[in-house]
């Protein structure tokens, strides 16, 4: 027996129409006002979260020069075998601490992160199976062009395996935003805590930087270092001329 549908048009039950308008209002006032919470990968202890990824250091630059980003992934003791292991580095916002969550780089001539394949500020390393208690030590080169302009150049990290026939993900600050961020790391009370659930994510990885230093600060920090010697050594001769005066009577 088939069931009948009621047309558009057809009228209903006053009070079912009302309910269903506020049913309605109120999903599309969640859906705005609260953070979703994301769909994704399973959580994993939070012991865990230092130990996939471990250091992470990035190269201070001059414009035009360049250098190596290292890191280290490791799979710990008590974890389980890890294949289809990927390590992603995306250069993601200018003059900024890592973790401000900035969406793109806004500096023109951005250091670029150069693997065998691919020259761009994101780069996909796959990395070779591990088992447990073992770990590999990776780079990637980072370069720079003559127009890069000075400062900060925050990178973000993402890691993702295969474990016991599971795929898991961990992401750095870098990839949240700041609402959602929040909601994760606070609850009402104002303590600090750390839903993965809502992140949507297995983990939590580091993020480093590039820092690029022009010549010509290095110039001006020079200069302003010998005068402050200059300063200081003046300064010292007066002391001891008058101590000397001193010593012999003289005032």
């Amino acid at each position: 027996m088939r069931k009948r549908v009621s047309e558009p048009g057809s009228t209903g039950h006053p009070l079912a129409r009302t309910v269903l308008a506020v049913a309605l209002a109120l999903v599309a006032l969640t859906a705005v006002g609260f953070p979703a919470e994301a769909a994704g990968y399973p959580s994993l202890p939070l012991a865990f979260d230092g130990t996939f990824l471990s250091n992470l250091s990035a190269p201070d630059l001059a414009p035009g020069s360049s250098g190596t980003l290292t890191f280290q992934v490791a799979d710990p003791a008590s974890f389980a075998p890890m294949s289809a292991v990927t390590l992603t580095l995306d250069v993601y916002a200018f003059n900024a601490f890592p973790g401000n969550a900035s969406s793109s780089v806004s500096s023109a001539g951005a250091p670029v992160l150069v693997t065998p394949t691919t020259s761009g500020a994101f780069a996909n390393l796959s990395l070779p199976s591990l088992t447990p208690g073992t770990h590999v030590d990776g780079s990637v080169d980072v370069a720079t062009t003559a127009s890069t302009s000075a400062g900060t150049y925050a990178v973000r990290t993402s890691l993702s395996f295969l474990a016991n026939g599971t795929v898991y993900r961990l992401e750095s600050r870098g990839w949240f935003t700041a609402r959602l961020w929040a909601a994760a790391t606070e609850l009402p009370n104002g303590s600090l805590t750390l839903n993965l659930t809502v992140l949507g994510v297995s983990g939590v990885t580091a993020e480093t930087a590039v820092q690029v230093t022009s010549s010509n600060w290095d110039w001006a920090l020079g200069l302003i270092l010998g005068a402050a010697l200059v300063l200081v050594g003046a300064g010292a001769w007066v002391y001891f001329r008058r101590d000397a005066k001193s010593s012999s009577g003289a005032r």
